[in-house]
Parts: C-alpha cells; structure tokens; sequence
C-alpha cells in the first residue's frame, strides 16, 4: 500500500466491515430517533459510527481528530481527483472525458474547440490507429491547452491483442453492448467468423469502433502484455493516465505496475475499467494493490458491465462501485453512451439527459466521439452545473426550492 493512500485504504476496510451484515434494522431504529441513518458514512466510515456511538451515550463531542475526519474523509475524495483530473473547473464537480476521433492527430482546429468547450480529458484509445496518431493527438491536446489557456489531460486506453487467440468454435460474441449477439463459427490468425443470431427485428447496423464482448472466452493472458508496450512508451512520454481493461483480479494490477515500471511510466494515473463481472467481484482487493500507485480511479464501464452481468443487474452494481470507490476516497469516471445521440445527431433524448444528470455523482463523466460532440460537451457541461447545486455524490443540496420563480422559466 502506497503511503499516500493509507488512509484511504483504512477507510475502505472500515466501510466492508460495516456493509459485511445487513444493518437495515439499525438504521431504520437510528432514523426514529433523529441520529444518522449511516447512509451517507462512505467516505468517513469511523468517524460517523462514533459520532452516533456520542449522541447515544448523551457525551458531549470531542475536538480530535475524529472530529475532523468528517472533513477529512470528504477532501480526501477532492484531493484525489484533483491530482488525477487536475483542478476543479469553476462552477462544476465532474470533469468532462473525451474520446478523440482519430481526425484529433491532424485537425487541430477540431481539438482546440473541444478543449474550448469544456473537454477536461482527451481520452485516446488504443484499440485504434497506432504509435504515431496517438502521440500526435496528444501533441495537440497538449498544444489545444496551452492556446486556449485551459487545463486538459490524456488518456491513454490498452487493448487485448490476444483475445482472438483465446476465442473457439461455439463461443458467444456480444457486440456494441447487446445489439447483435452471435457465434464464433470460425477462427483464424487475427480473425473471428461470426455467426449472428441475435439481432432487431428491423435489422442492426454495426458501426465501426463499437465494442466487442467475448463472454464465454477464457483471456487467460493478463491485463497488459508486451504487445501493449508502443503504447505504454508512448503515454509514458505523452499522456497523464492509462486506462486499463480486461481486468479480472488484483494479480493483472499487480502485472501492470510491473509493466508500468518497465516503460518508466509509473509516474502515470492509473485507470480501472471495471467491465466484467470477475473484476466486480473483486473490486476492494483490485482497489486495494492498485492503491500502490499514488493516482488511481475507476472507470464503470457501463456497457460491458451489462452485457457481462445482464441489464437487470446494472443499476445495482454501478451503485455498489460508487459506494465502494467513495469509501476508498478515489474518483469514478461515469461511462458509456453518455449522452450518444446528441453527439451522433444533434438532438438528445429525454432518457439521455437524465442519465447525464445521473453523472453529478461521479468525478469525470465520458463523452464518445460524434460529428456533434462538441455540442454534447455544452450540453453536459450545463447539466452538470445545475446539478452540482442540489447534489454531491449520494447527499442532496437542499438550496432554495424556488426554480418555478426563476424568469427563464416562464413562457
């Protein structure tokens, strides 16, 4: 455990040890009685058990540091996303993530709106394009920053080469997150022949770049690999992040950092996509290695999730993994089709819109890429501020309730 995140590791065991029993029944006897329903203790576990343990034993509270910790566990949160985002854009909590197009190494132009815009993470991913797009593209996120006199950071994405190796006859193949579901009939060197039996009634359209999830396919190779090393040399150089996928349990961390110091790149944030149900179910050992590294987040990979785990589940589990990573003080970027019709055709829809609402929660919410996202960035960055004054995580912001006073509101 690195010592930068001590505390925050403490905590989270704090936190699993009281959501290990069903405490239901408490806090519905602690509500009767106006104390704390310890429904909001995520980030300052202790310090809110002892709080309530004071107002029953009728003891007046004690200055110490159990009294600060209520502040501390909250600035602790801000103090990790600050050094993995950067600063706080005035007016808004979640920073806005981005992914580039590939166009985003040669359009400058197209950079510097994002940036001007509102974009506070260019995300690159490296499941597409090759060494030299990418460092151009962050060549421009760096220039685009410096030109518009806003902050803005990269994000650097690793891929699995080795999935098709793994993939046999029979298996399932779920893409762009459970439109078309098929069956690998199939496999050759660097190529999978799917078989689709599952689609819209109406027929699906596959665009390009969409995701591609291999649910019954042991990917016994480990997070990272040496084929990703082109892209680790890179972002060691270029970027302030690498997001990682496919993991499984905290030895792919574990592997990472090893890769990570190999390249000379343990200087950058470390990004936890969490898109499989393995790695969901070993969330707090995986957060606890990765804690290692001084800068560290979580990406919900909302998509994948679901495909993995079902739609059913995923409101549940997304909820979980708020609750867990606050406990461990570190932030969550909120992803997956945020706000994709608007980038894709100009016009959101009403479902949308709410989900993005739902971002307030997080620290970094994602964009993909569309001709219209820089409209999509507008759109997000003002949905965000208007939230962020009546919500902070799982806390409602209880400012005045007066919106059917406001004149913009009339006809």
């Amino acid at each position: 455990m690195g010592p930068a995140h001590r505390v925050d590791a403490i905590n989270l065991v704090h936190y699993l040890a009281l959501r290990h029993g069903d405490v239901r029944h408490l806090q519905r006897w602690l509500g009767a009685r106006g104390l704390s329903s310890l429904g909001r203790c995520e980030a300052h576990v202790l310090a809110t058990v002892e709080s309530v343990r004071t107002a029953l034993d009728g003891t007046e509270p004690q200055p110490g540091p159990t009294a600060e910790s209520f502040e501390a566990g909250r600035s602790a949160l801000d103090r990790n996303t600050d050094a993995l985002f950067g600063a706080r854009p005035p007016g808004r909590v979640p920073r806005i993530m981005v992914t580039l197009p590939s166009e985003a190494a040669d359009d400058f132009a197209l950079v510097r709106r994002l940036v001007s815009k509102g974009m506070d993470v260019a995300r690159i991913n490296g499941a597409h394009d090759g060494p030299s797009t990418w460092e151009r593209m962050a060549v421009n996120v760096r220039r685009a920053s410096s030109d518009v006199g806003r902050p803005c950071r990269v994000s650097m994405d690793c891929t699995l080469p080795g999935a098709f190796d793994a993939a046999r006859v029979g298996q399932r193949v779920i893409l762009d997150d459970g439109k078309l579901t098929g069956l690998i009939d199939g496999v050759a060197d660097g190529e999978l022949r799917v078989r689709i039996v599952s689609a819209s009634a109406k027929g699906s359209r596959l665009r390009a770049e969409k995701g591609i999830n291999l649910p019954d396919t042991d990917l016994a190779a480990g997070a990272v690999s040496d084929a990703d090393m082109p892209l680790l040399e890179v972002a060691a150089v270029h970027a302030d992040m690498l997001a990682v996928s496919f993991l499984r349990h905290e030895r792919d961390v574990d592997e990472i950092h090893r890769y990570l110091k190999t390249a000379h790149a343990e200087h950058l944030g470390l990004v936890l996509k969490i898109e499989t149900t393995a790695a969901y179910a070993r969330l707090p050992e995986i957060l606890l290695h990765a804690m290692r590294s001084p800068l560290v987040g979580v990406m919900i990979a909302r998509g994948d999730l679901a495909v993995e785990a079902g739609y059913d589940r995923l409101a549940e589990l997304q909820e979980e993994i708020l609750w867990i990573c606050e406990a461990a003080h570190l932030p969550v970027i909120w992803a997956t089709e945020v706000l994709d019709q608007l980038a894709r055709t100009g016009r959101p829809s009403r479902a949308e819109v709410t989900d993005a609402a739902m971002g307030q929660r997080a620290e970094c919410v994602m964009l993909n890429k569309g001709p219209h996202v820089d409209a999509a960035i507008v759109f997000l960055d003002d949905i965000l501020r208007r939230m962020s004054r009546h919500q902070r995580k799982n806390t409602p912001l209880l400012q005045p309730l007066d919106s059917w006073n406001k004149t913009d509101m009339q006809p």
